[in-house]
Formats: structure tokens, sequence, C-alpha cells
């Protein structure tokens, strides 16, 4: 009788401790690429995920899933405590460690007979006008941009160009941009230059070069527009 009980003392022990052990969440890799995490701010308020030691670490978003904007350093960044989302960003991330990238190439890509050129820049994807040489201008979507079969100019149009060369570019995303209060917004998009609207949500109307476009600091939309785009 008295080791029969020892016996059941011993086992709801084991069991108790077991149940105590902290619960941990931490980021899932992908077996087909680097780590991936899904991080929420779903009460609006900001919330942190964890993802390791965050020394040499680079996050980057690759997926908005909220209706809010996900906006790296406003509405979401890395800081000690690890990748935090606020003011009801959600979005999945892939985590990977920070490697220099190549210096860019540069090619001088002309229109000289006042047509469309394409001049070969291999699978990259991330171009930038440095010096304009022609006395026609040169505008990005206007008489230059990039497509499918590299980067074109047009009309008359003749410049340097800076090419990041290296790894192959980022998988396109899907990004819903919201100008709620019809003032201008910026929605991350990383590294991707070539967006396109797929679908138009708000009454406002969307219009490229007006009411939406992309610069420097990302994806923007003004005065009421509210779509999801693509970018790559």
């Amino acid at each position: 009788m008295t080791r029969t009980i020892k016996l059941l003392l011993t086992a709801t022990t084991l069991i108790a401790g077991f149940c105590a052990l902290p619960a941990t969440a931490a980021a899932q890799p992908d077996y087909g690429g680097p780590p991936r995490i899904t991080c929420s701010s779903d009460d609006g308020h900001r919330n942190w995920c964890d993802i390791g030691p965050t020394r040499d670490r680079e996050v980057r978003m690759v997926r908005q899933i909220s209706g809010s904007p996900c906006v790296q350093d406003d509405t979401w960044g890395v800081d000690r405590r690890g990748l935090w989302v606020d003011r009801g960003c959600r979005a999945e991330f892939i985590l990977g460690r920070s490697e220099p990238p190549p210096p860019p190439i540069t090619i001088t890509c002309s229109s000289n007979d006042g047509r469309r050129n394409w001049c070969d820049i291999g699978p990259a994807r991330d171009v930038r006008m440095a010096r304009q040489i022609s006395g026609s201008p040169c505008i990005q979507d206007d008489t230059w941009g990039i497509d499918q079969r590299g980067l074109w100019v047009d009309r008359g149009c003749r410049a340097d160009f800076l090419v990041r060369t290296g790894p192959p570019p980022p998988p396109p995303i899907t990004v819903t941009c919201s100008s709620n209060n019809g003032d201008r917004n910026w929605c991350d998009i990383g590294p991707r230059t070539e967006v396109r609207l797929i679908r138009q949500i708000s009454g406002s109307p969307c219009v490229r070069g007006q009411t939406w476009n992309v610069n420097n600091r990302g994806l923007w939309v003004d005065q009421g527009c509210r779509a999801d785009f693509q970018a790559r």
C-alpha cells in the first residue's frame, strides 16, 4: 500500500513538472529556403516575435497579410527583443544573415534612333539611372524602365545605369496599400521596383503617377486610393 502511494506521488510530480515547462515560439525553417515567420499586431498594439539572436540577422518582409500598412521602421522593425509589429501590421517575414551585396555595374543604354531599345542586364532587376547623357529626357516608366526582356530606353533617352547583380530577385508579393485618411501613405515592398495595380478597392480613383506610384521609400498611395498591388 505504501509503495503504491509513493509510485503515484512520483508520477504526479513528473506530470506536473512537464506541464509547467514554458512554451516557446520560434521561426520554423522552410526547408526550401531561409526560415519564415508570421508576426501579427492583431490588437493594434506593438507585439514582438521571437527570431532568436538578432546580431547579424537580416529580416525582410515577403508578404503583407493585413489591410493595415506594414512599413519598415514605422509599423515593423527589429530591436534587441526581436521582430516587432505595430498598429495592425500582420505579415510574413524571411530571416537570414546579412551579407554585403556585390557592387553594382554600370552600363550605358541608348535609344539613338528614337525607338525603344533593350539592353541585356541578365536576371538583375535592381536598376537605377546614374547619369543622363541625352538631351531627350530619361524618365522612369516613361522613357526607360524594366520588363521581362531587360532594361529598355525609348524616345531618344541615353543614360548610364547602375545595375545590381548577384542573387536572383526576390519573389513577387501582393500588398494592400491604403490611403485611409486621404493622406499619402507608404507601403514597404523591399527591394522590388516593378509594381502594378491588380485590384482597386477604394471608391477614390487609383491612377499611377497621381494617386499611387513608387519612389525610394517604397510604394505610395494618396487621396483615398486603396488597392491590391503586385510588386516584383
